[in-house]
């Protein structure tokens, strides 16, 4: 069959939309782009947040639009098939067949009823890149067991389950001989590898056998959890070569009241010590963050104390959302003290504080030669984009521009000088 294959919501689900993708591809089905040339259409969905449901559901409805023309199955699966099974094949009838994510292990079973065609089991068959040809994500464990009380995704994912270290090392090859250079480490949180498999954190020894790997590039660490970034983690990201300095952190706040209604067990203090350890250690580390502004309780004088904390530490990467009240955690019962206007002034006044320290960060790279990782040429110009090692895949960090008088080749690693910088992206020139 033709198949759409739409993957939504974050890293982590398109690793498992990829899976899903080899799997068909193996079975013999061809993927297009226009939906009206689709004759199934499968929608990997998040659930994560309000704002992200919604996207879901509009997706979902204006795919199911598509029934009019060549579609004559639409699928969904992924975290809102999980969450809300029941009420989309209740409400939404164009829907042919919801795949909880429960059900992945009969994954293929489900689609040889849909489809009409032999399939191997999940996770058996080669992934099909989504994305550049260089870059790929790792998903090294499943769930999460942190049980912060604003967070669904015990509830959708279940608890922690890491992927063993051999079959890990053995996919992380696989990607590197197909051309990967950069791989990205991922989980809903990377710190507490291993702990359930082997009863200790895994992390270091999983980034060794990783940086063994001989034509991989660059091996980079998203969503490390403050308390699990250990002393033995920090020596050794130190010690191997192609493991980036870049520290993505999620806070979610800096007042310990706070934190504790959020169920996290860092404090704002603990978190500068550590900042400042990693700062003593590395030379240039990235430093990254999410915060949440307006949960229960947060007071005028807690925000400012956020704001003030942001301030000192300097974080150069930094996201923040207003909080979502998500049904069936434990915040949902909490009083609801903050006003929706109110988290959105909040919010504003976060970003605006975070885009001047961003600018003054951005400013410290002019006349630095770093490695970048090249993505994009512009056109018929001599303009290229690319990432550097303080930029992430995941189109939030920003981007360096610049311009070669020579062709550069897209996936090869060059320097640049830069020459000036904004807020989010840096521009210079080829350094010979």
């Amino acid at each position: 069959m033709k198949i759409g294959f739409i993957s939504l919501g974050c890293s982590k689900n398109l690793v498992d939309s990829e899976k899903m993708m080899g799997m068909l591809k193996e079975g013999g089905h061809t993927f297009v782009s226009n939906p009206k040339q689709a004759e199934c259409i499968i929608i990997n969905t998040c659930g994560f947040i309000e704002s992200a449901k919604e996207e879901a559901i509009n997706t979902i409805l204006e795919m199911a639009e598509y029934k009019k023309y060549a579609c004559r199955k639409l699928i969904v699966c992924g975290c809102l098939a999980q969450r809300y099974k029941e009420d989309l094949e209740k409400e939404i009838p164009e829907i042919d067949r919801v795949i909880a994510i429960r059900e992945y292990s009969r994954l293929n079973e489900i689609l040889e009823e849909e489809l009409e065609k032999p399939l191997k089991v999940y996770g058996k068959s080669d992934r099909l890149f989504s994305g550049t040809p260089w870059t790929a994500y790792l998903k090294i464990a499943e769930g999460c067991s942190n049980k912060c009380t604003y967070c669904a995704i015990p509830l959708i994912r279940g608890e922690n389950v890491s992927v063993s270290m051999e079959d890990l090392v053995k996919e992380a090859q696989t990607l590197a001989e197909k051309g990967i250079k950069e791989l990205v480490v991922i989980a809903q949180d990377t710190t507490k590898y291993g702990m359930d498999l082997y009863q200790k954190l895994m992390l270091p020894e999983l980034l060794k056998r990783l940086n063994a790997i001989e034509s991989l590039h660059w091996i980079r660490i998203l969503y490390m959890y403050p308390d699990e970034i250990t002393d033995e983690l920090l020596e050794t990201m130190k010690s191997l070569d192609k493991v980036i300095p870049y520290f993505d952190i999620p806070m979610q706040h800096s007042v310990e009241r706070m934190l504790k209604l959020m169920n996290r067990r860092s404090s704002g203090e603990s978190v500068s010590k550590l900042i400042q350890k990693i700062r003593d250690m590395f030379e240039d580390p990235t430093l990254r963050t999410t915060f949440i502004v307006g949960f229960p309780t947060e007071s005028e004088e807690d925000f400012h104390h956020l704001c003030d904390f942001v301030n000192s530490v300097k974080w150069h990467k930094m996201g923040a959302f207003t909080y979502s009240i998500e049904e069936d955690t434990e915040a949902y019962n909490m009083e609801q003290t903050v006003s929706e206007e109110e988290k959105k002034q909040r919010l504003e006044l976060l970003m605006q504080l975070q885009q001047k320290i961003s600018y003054e960060n951005q400013q410290k790279m002019i006349g630095k030669v770093i490695e970048v990782l090249v993505e994009e040429k512009e056109g018929l110009s001599d303009r290229y984009k690319g990432r550097g090692k303080m930029h992430a895949p995941d189109d939030v960090d920003g981007k360096v521009l610049f311009t070669s008088k020579k062709h550069v080749e897209l996936g090869t690693f060059v320097k640049v000088k830069i020459l000036d910088a904004n807020e989010y992206d840096l521009y210079g020139e080829i350094y010979e």
